[in-house]
């Protein structure tokens, strides 16, 4: 039992500090879904007559768009190289289309572990051409990729935050490319 616990324990601590890594993320990218309303930091800037930061600018500017079917985009804001060895991509997908539409299945990957664990983003692959490498979803000590999960469908005009944890290419590598099954593919740029 004591070793039930201990698992317990360790996949809330991961999902702690997964929380954590998203909450900054989301006050480093300057705000959320409701892309149409502007972040008070912006709001600020506009009054004191001050150029936005870079920061906001990453927020208005996706670092790629990667189109799926149904009208489905996925929208990347941010790649950063986390000092723990992994590389957090995160962003927003939405539904450009007129009418709902399901997240397609093969988004999870076709993983048995992975996709037992419900519908996921973790078919997603970082792909190193320089060093010739391809970095899968990583996954927790139970087989849950670390990545937004639980996607079911999202109506017309709905976005959802998204992110994705993948091992970090090495430190002189900054540009790769992003690929999810039934998406087009996008080149990133990981930062820090």
């Amino acid at each position: 039992m004591s070793i039930w616990i201990t698992a317990r324990a360790h996949r809330g601590m991961a999902a702690l500090a997964i929380a954590a890594g998203l909450a900054l993320g989301a006050v480093g990218c300057g705000g959320g879904g409701d892309d149409d309303k502007p972040s008070p930091s912006a709001s600020a800037s506009k009054d004191s007559g001050s150029k936005p930061s870079a920061q906001e600018g990453q927020a208005e500017t996706p670092l790629a768009e990667l189109k799926g079917t149904g009208g489905l985009l996925l929208q990347i804001t941010s790649a950063v190289r986390d000092a723990g060895g992994f590389v957090t991509v995160s962003g927003n997908l939405k539904n450009d289309g007129a009418e709902s539409v399901a997240i397609p299945a093969q988004t999870s990957g076709d993983e048995t572990e992975v996709v037992k664990h419900g519908q996921s983003l973790g078919g997603a692959t970082l792909v190193d051409s320089k060093g010739k490498k391809r970095y899968y979803v990583l996954r927790d000590t139970d087989g849950r990729p670390l990545t937004t999960t639980g996607l079911t469908t999202l109506s017309a005009g709905q976005s959802l935050p998204v992110f994705m944890q993948f091992p970090a290419p090495p430190a002189d590598t900054t540009d790769v490319a992003l690929q999810l099954p039934t998406f087009s593919s996008g080149t990133i740029k990981i930062s820090g």
